[in-house]
């Protein structure tokens, strides 16, 4: 089989791989079951300009992400795949884009065709894909700034600088002031870098700032004239005190990054030396310019939100993209004591983590081990088999079979999606509750994915969480209650529905509801228990 053919075979299999059984497990509380409700709202009331989470004001994150799932549910109903839809087109998207930016860097249809299937059967690329979050659909827009600045800087055509600005006004629509922030900075860094200052009016092209003026303003004036306490709640709160303080109790050290780059890019980790090595001018087919670029592409987000209060594993998406770029276009041209490198650094990263996951799921007594141990092992099994191809990977086609084998990698460890899904999603509990409830309780947990799946507003009894500022703005009294207030709930003669994840009931629902009589439901996550 040609190197072509291989190379079609697998743009074929991560599309399948991506898809597959994308809608066959619960929404993943809490992000997905936020990322649902808040659309599915919008659709319900009609408003998209004012987000609400259960009914309540939520101003965490600006629109376009829920525009685009609200879309999809337009399109294919109000579901699991619709809800996954527009992520895994972005984290796809994104393999294209670094094809065609690897394309231009190197001049190698051949690197860039391993830069993309190396995005695409990384472990972090492909797991966050699948899941509805804001960051994926940040990070396509953020790599296609970046693409649309390299090929202005490389070529000078104007419209790719409006392009730049374009997509980093719908970046700033979807996930805030890091849209542009950080593209205009790696941008700017970039001619600094390589002293083309010349290029320094063009990059601040007034029609481009004209443009993203036009794209982002026409909603935040709105948002702020509906809400006056807009402004300070997403400027100030969620972006000056989010990234300089711990508000949302989400610290880290410093590193917290570093392990998962390394980890996230599993099975092609063992390139990660080499693909640095080409920043600094270390692979032929990267010119100076071009890893200059590539470097801060990866270095000013990963130095940004590791000096962030802030820290979750998503925020890193941004920089692996280039990572993929410079690792497609040093996997090409691998000889002599780089191969030798390569094939140790992958073994020796690879080898402890599949052993890992052979024997660790079913030697832990808790029953979620036991569930992922069939995903773990195939998993395993692939990367085993990753391994040794790798030996061979000199040989003419083999870079590219270790893509198709990555990518059924991925597709092995698919499974895993289905228990986590039996843990962490209210699909199985919200089917629970009785249609004749009058109201339905969550409990000491806001449970986004029950208002998704019931299609109601439900009163949240003792947690307030990223709702608070909803909860002081709520008009009507009663949708925020105390554990006391469950309990007066509970005996006030209405048909009261209540949920809770098991590890909560055991730490006091029912001294919560005073040991009164109850029905109960269990899930493998979540009990559901009614008064009547």
């Amino acid at each position: 089989m040609s190197r072509r053919a291989i190379f079609a075979l697998c743009v074929a299999l991560a599309v399948c791989v991506y898809f597959w059984g994308l809608g066959d497990y619960g929404l993943l509380d809490p992000d997905e079951g936020r990322y649902a409700e808040i659309p599915r709202e919008m659709l319900e009331t009609g408003d998209f300009i004012t987000p609400r989470l259960n009914y309540a004001l939520y101003f965490e994150k600006p629109p376009l992400h829920y525009w685009l799932t609200a879309g999809a549910f337009v399109m294919f109903g109000e579901n699991e795949f619709a809800g996954r839809f527009f992520p895994v087109m972005a984290g796809l998207g994104c393999c294209a884009l670094a094809f065609v930016v690897a394309r231009k860097v190197t001049g190698s249809k051949y690197a860039a065709s391993l830069a993309g299937v190396m995005l695409a059967s990384s472990v972090l690329w492909y797991g966050t894909s699948r899941i509805n979050i804001t960051d994926m659909t940040l990070t396509f827009l953020f790599t296609a700034a970046m693409a649309s600045y390299y090929f202005w800087y490389r070529d000078g055509k104007k419209y790719m600088i409006l392009a730049f600005y374009a997509f980093m006004a719908l970046a700033v629509l979807t996930k805030g002031l890091i849209g542009v922030v950080l593209p205009g900075g790696i941008a700017l860094l970039h001619i600094v870098f390589t002293r083309n200052f010349r290029r320094i009016p063009g990059l601040f092209s007034p029609r481009g700032v004209v443009l993203f003026l036009v794209i982002v303003m026409p909603y935040f004036i709105e948002v702020c004239r509906r809400n006056p306490d807009y402004f300070h709640f997403f400027f100030i709160r969620e972006h000056f005190l989010r990234y300089t303080t711990t508000i949302h109790d989400r610290y880290q050290p410093f590193w917290f990054f570093v392990p998962i780059v390394i980890a996230g890019f599993i099975p092609w980790t063992g390139i990660l030396w080499d693909a640095m090595g080409a920043v600094f001018g270390r692979c032929r087919l990267v010119d100076r310019e071009s890893g200059a670029f590539l470097g801060l592409w990866f270095a000013l987000p990963f130095v940004f939100f590791s000096m962030s209060g802030s820290k979750l594993i998503p925020y890193i998406l941004p920089c692996i993209p280039p990572l993929a770029v410079l690792g497609g276009a040093s996997m090409s041209v691998l000889e002599g004591k780089e191969f030798r490198r390569f094939i140790i650094l992958t073994s020796a990263i690879i080898l402890p983590v599949a052993i890992t996951g052979l024997i660790l799921p079913s030697a832990k007594g808790d029953p979620a081990y036991h569930a992922m141990a069939i995903p773990a092992m195939r998993l395993s099994v692939m990367l085993l088999v990753f391994v040794g191809l790798s030996f061979f990977v000199r040989r003419r086609n083999v870079p590219a079979m270790l893509g198709a084998v990555a990518l059924l990698a991925m597709l092995g460890a698919s499974g895993a999606f289905v228990v986590e899904g039996k843990l962490l999603s209210r699909k199985d509990a919200a089917a629970m509750i009785p249609g004749e409830a009058d109201c339905v309780v969550v409990y000491q947990n806001l449970m986004q994915g029950v208002s998704f799946y019931t299609k109601r507003r439900t009163i949240t009894a003792d947690c307030l969480n990223e709702l608070e500022f909803g909860a002081e703005h709520e008009a009507v009294p009663g949708w925020f209650i105390s554990r006391e207030g469950l309990r007066d709930l509970w005996n006030s003669g209405r048909k009261v529905a209540v949920i809770s994840r098991r590890r909560d009931s055991d730490a006091g629902l029912l001294d919560a509801l005073g040991n009164a009589p109850m029905r109960e439901w269990m899930t493998s996550a979540d009990i559901v228990a009614t008064n009547f």
